[in-house]
């Protein structure tokens, strides 16, 4: 109770001292490239229950092709780019903490592809909880893209190393979690993003 909370005073809070930020981002990624300003992708929240999640766009309009970024992914736009480095494309999933289907902190929200490798024992413990916006395997891996452009099949890498990886922080994540260590988190996530390590 006391974490959801805290989920639903920081979001409104901070989407409310945000409203200028978010409309001038909004526009930028309108006026850099044809399309809608924000991107919606169902992913798989808590207990399995499929949610869509909302990012600020930062791919060209229709993008094909892989679902993960890969390095320099060049179906990025200039804005994206920027979006990307800085973690503001992020943002708009504010609105899916308030709405319940997301918390500050907890495990990243997967593709169904993706949830359907997940052995059964990690499945049921990192969908026990709620996904986030940021969490410790984000932190771990947050240097993902350029982990995947180095590796000679980006998806193998991606399924058989970093997601195993993932879903064990993930999980631990899960059953250790308080609001003592969310705090913990956002501050460490916080310091990356202020060091330029987005």
């Amino acid at each position: 109770m006391a974490k959801r909370m805290f989920d639903l005073l920081v979001a409104g809070v901070a989407l409310l001292l945000l409203s200028p930020l978010l409309l001038l981002l909004g526009l930028l990624v309108r006026l850099d490239s044809p399309g809608p300003v924000l991107f919606r992708q169902q992913r798989v929240g808590r207990h399995g229950v499929p949610f869509r999640i909302h990012k600020f766009r930062t791919m060209v309009h229709g993008a094909a092709g892989l679902s993960l970024t890969v390095g320099a992914d060049p179906r990025i736009t200039r804005v994206g780019a920027f979006l990307r480095r800085t973690r503001l494309d992020e943002l708009p999933q504010l609105i899916d903490v308030l709405q319940g289907r997301m918390s500050l902190v907890g495990p990243r929200p997967e593709l169904p592809r993706y949830v359907a490798q997940y052995p059964a024992d990690l499945r049921e413990r990192v969908l026990a909880v709620r996904p986030g916006i940021t969490d410790p395997s984000s932190l771990a891996f947050i240097d993902e893209a350029e982990l995947l452009a180095r590796a000679a099949d980006p998806e193998r890498e991606y399924v058989q190393v970093i997601l195993p990886a993932k879903l064990k922080c993930a999980a631990d994540y899960a059953e250790r979690a308080s609001l003592a260590s969310d705090l913990g988190v956002l501050w460490a996530t916080l310091r990356r993003l202020a060091g330029g390590r987005g």
